[in-house]
């Protein structure tokens, strides 16, 4: 009897199975962080109760406003993302964190002099994407 790998919540995320501990994000599908709203881009590997993700924001691009049924961190690691979360103006450096929490709505982008590349976690109980705000 074979057992069938577990399905992801993001499309083209992998998610780990029993027995798989280690995931070159080098080397794992390339998706979309928002779809239907943002440039940001990378590898996505999901557990049973975390999502991470490594993502790249091309220079002078960003995310619409959206929000999220899950929390949020995200570590930047190049570049500077300016935006806003719930109505405040951030900026977010490398070697810094921010944190969005459930259903914040939130925005920004990669500033025009480089782009921003973060990674992210979040909670499983929902996928890495979330829902444009109308």
């Amino acid at each position: 009897m074979s057992v069938s790998a577990p399905v992801p919540r993001t499309p083209g995320a992998i998610r780990a199975g029993a027995g798989e501990f280690v995931f070159d994000l080098a080397k794992a599908n390339h998706i979309l962080g928002g779809p239907d709203y943002s440039t940001a881009n990378g590898s996505c590997v999901e557990g049973d109760r975390m999502i991470v993700a490594l993502m790249r924001m091309p220079a002078g691009t960003g995310a619409e406003a959206h929000s999220h049924p899950n929390e949020q961190w995200i570590y930047v690691l190049q570049g500077t993302f300016r935006g806003t979360l719930d109505g405040q103006d951030i900026e977010v450096k490398p070697g810094s964190v921010l944190y969005v929490p459930a259903n914040a709505v939130h925005s920004g982008g990669a500033t025009p002099d480089g782009d921003v590349v973060f990674f992210t976690v979040k909670d499983a109980s929902h996928s890495l994407h979330g829902i444009k705000a109308t």
